[in-house]
């Protein structure tokens, strides 16, 4: 099997038998990732083609059917075993590189010391949150100084049944002696704006925090690179004084 290249020279389609100026793992030691396409970031991942197919073939197919790497997050599974020569190892190599850079996005919470306004905890959950295909709620945990302590994730699901919910978060954040919590969940359609049960959620938890001496400082709800809060909003005023 033979392969042409963009300069008309004709290789095989193995990638080790292309010069090695033209490999795309040798071209990120020499002119660095951030030279190389999405087709071949991704070829470096596969590691490997099938008979008749390199790496790159399989690999420019993937993108062609996911446009972005974006779009290849969240996926199903069966999305893609539609294309020859990608097994389960190869779909777990590209799933996990998926999760370590959402992760990577995390690890920001790391680095903010204090939360000082709701784009604060926007940005540090966007990437963990943006694409998600079902309502997920995480729950930051801050001490006295707005600092973050601990983040967790307390549902999948919806906020219809919000009792259960609200009951568990407050149990955490006894468990995690927190000074005051951040609820943050994402709506799946990409439109932040709350819903009538959204509204009802928020009332009960700013009630429940009144009564169990823990501060509500925002609901946070993340659409697709949009957020709505309902501290922005006036809607937990009361609950967000400096002291």
């Amino acid at each position: 099997m033979e392969k042409k290249s963009t300069q008309g020279k004709v290789y095989e389609k193995a990638i080790k038998h292309w010069p090695k100026d033209e490999r795309p793992r040798e071209k990120l030691f020499r002119e660095g990732e951030h030279k190389l396409s999405n087709t071949e970031l991704l070829a470096i991942l596969l590691r490997s083609g099938v008979k008749g197919q390199s790496a790159i073939d399989l690999a420019r197919k993937i993108v062609q059917k996911f446009k972005t790497f974006r779009n290849m997050s969240h996926t199903d599974i069966r999305d893609w075993k539609e294309f020859k020569g990608l097994g389960d190892a190869k779909i777990a190599q590209v799933r996990a590189a998926m999760e370590i850079a959402r992760r990577f996005g995390e690890e920001k919470i790391e680095d903010r010391l204090k939360i000082e306004s709701s784009k604060d905890v926007y940005e540090i959950m966007l990437l963990r949150m943006r694409d998600l295909k079902k309502e997920v709620f995480k729950i930051l945990m801050l001490n006295s100084q707005n600092r973050i302590t601990d983040v967790f994730e307390i549902v999948q699901g919806s906020v219809n049944q919000a009792s259960p919910i609200v009951r568990e978060i407050f149990q955490k954040a006894a468990q995690k002696e927190a000074v005051s919590i951040i609820c943050v969940h994402n709506h799946p359609s990409g439109d932040p704006y709350p819903s009538k049960e959204d509204e009802a959620f928020t009332q009960e938890l700013i009630q429940a925090g009144k009564v169990l001496q823990t501060k509500v400082l925002d609901h946070i709800i993340i659409g697709d690179n949009s957020y709505y809060s309902f501290t922005d909003k006036g809607k937990i005023a009361a609950q967000c004084s400096k002291e």
